[in-house]
């Protein structure tokens, strides 16, 4: 594994199951690894080593300088996952001398194993290796498997950048029953445990989100005084379709 940021930290943290290959982590940084990862500082350290696969979670402004030296470390028939956001699968074959690679787009939530993570492969991986990239994915929470690569930028928008835009909300929240009287203990399991029971109802039950709100909406009731405030002026749809559409925008221009 190239490179261990947050995103690799969080990812790395799940892969430590015993029907996971074993992992060996190059980073600069000290950090601490999970049972059966080793870690070196330098690529140095590798020599005469050969792998199977190459995780890529390198800063993309490093990738240049940092990438080439590992397709020495590679057997053949070897490939490339990798985690870097915003950075296409060409270039990274490219610097690892057309490796082929598959590529995904994780959230935060992969930490505590619920999180949602988009993968797209080149026409170059093998079924077996597909299967790997799917163990590891899961381990992390739910895959959504995508036939075109382009589509990653708007699974961004949507689902990378997603539990920032639910923090918001929760923050928010919080914020709000701190100045109603309650304490900021209170205030953050309030919007804490609102979120969390809510979303996790939504994955339980099959009907659709339509009626789970119509489900908690009396009519003239406290939850349709609120609503009909949330719906003002194009209401939170409009609003988060901005959010999102802004968030597209700049994963394009970060390609």
């Amino acid at each position: 594994m190239a490179g261990c940021g947050n995103m690799g930290g969080a990812m790395l943290s799940r892969w430590t199951g015993g029907e996971l290959p074993a992992i060996t982590v190059v980073d600069p940084a000290g950090i601490d690894t999970p049972n059966r990862v080793r870690h070196v500082r330098s690529i140095d350290a590798l020599k005469g080593e050969r792998y199977d696969a190459l995780i890529v979670a390198v800063k993309p402004q490093m990738m240049e300088d940092v990438l080439p030296p590992y397709a020495n470390l590679l057997r053949p028939g070897a490939f490339a996952l990798s985690i870097a956001a915003g950075v296409p699968t060409s270039r990274i074959s490219r610097l690892l001398g057309d490796l082929p690679v598959a590529r995904v787009m994780p959230n935060l939530p992969a930490a505590c194993g619920q999180g949602m993570s988009a993968v797209f492969a080149q026409e170059g991986i093998t079924a077996s290796q597909k299967i790997l990239v799917g163990k590891l994915v899961s381990a992390t929470g739910e895959i959504a498997w995508l036939e075109e690569e382009g589509r990653i930028d708007m699974f961004t928008a949507l689902a990378g950048s997603g539990p920032g835009y639910v923090f918001e909300i929760m923050r928010a929240l919080q914020e709000i029953a701190q100045a109603r009287g309650f304490t900021p203990a209170e205030a953050r399991q309030i919007a804490v445990e609102t979120v969390a029971g809510a979303g996790e109802l939504a994955r339980r039950d099959p009907r659709s989100l339509e009626q789970l709100r119509n489900d908690v909406t009396s009519p003239g009731g406290t939850t349709d005084a609120g609503l009909t405030v949330l719906r003002r002026d194009g209401g939170v749809g409009d609003l988060l379709e901005k959010t999102v559409d802004a968030a597209f925008d700049r994963a394009v221009e970060l390609r």
